[in-house]
């Protein structure tokens, strides 16, 4: 799957989960108790199932952020460590080797079939 369109798909996910989120929030609307350690609170179940998500979605978003500075650092030595590679032996990529196999031209069969 291209990245475009997992994007898009994981766009198009998260569009319905907030939806229904937010549908389910509206129905419910009365107020509850809130247990804290140090108090206990009234506040409407909306806000309530609201905040929930939003730290949820907070949490989620920051694992995302980290892996992808983690994985980016890593790129970077990768790199570094390439590039000395190639120095000190001298090697280059050869042109073709980047193009993947679903965009290498594919060889039709001509030949007759044998009966």
């Amino acid at each position: 799957m291209h990245g475009s369109m997992k994007i898009q798909w994981s766009l198009i996910l998260a569009l319905v989960f907030a939806l229904i989120t937010a549908v389910f929030a509206v129905i419910n609307v009365e107020p509850v108790q809130v247990n804290l350690l140090f108090n206990s609170v009234h506040i409407p179940l909306i806000l309530l199932i609201l905040g929930s998500t939003l730290i949820g979605g907070i949490i989620v978003g920051s694992f995302g952020i980290y892996r992808g500075y983690r994985l980016q650092k890593e790129v970077k030595v990768l790199s570094v460590k390439l590039a000395q590679i190639q120095e000190a032996t001298g090697y280059e990529f050869p042109e073709n080797e980047n193009l993947d196999a679903e965009q290498q031209p594919v060889e039709e069969d001509t030949s007759t079939p044998q009966a």
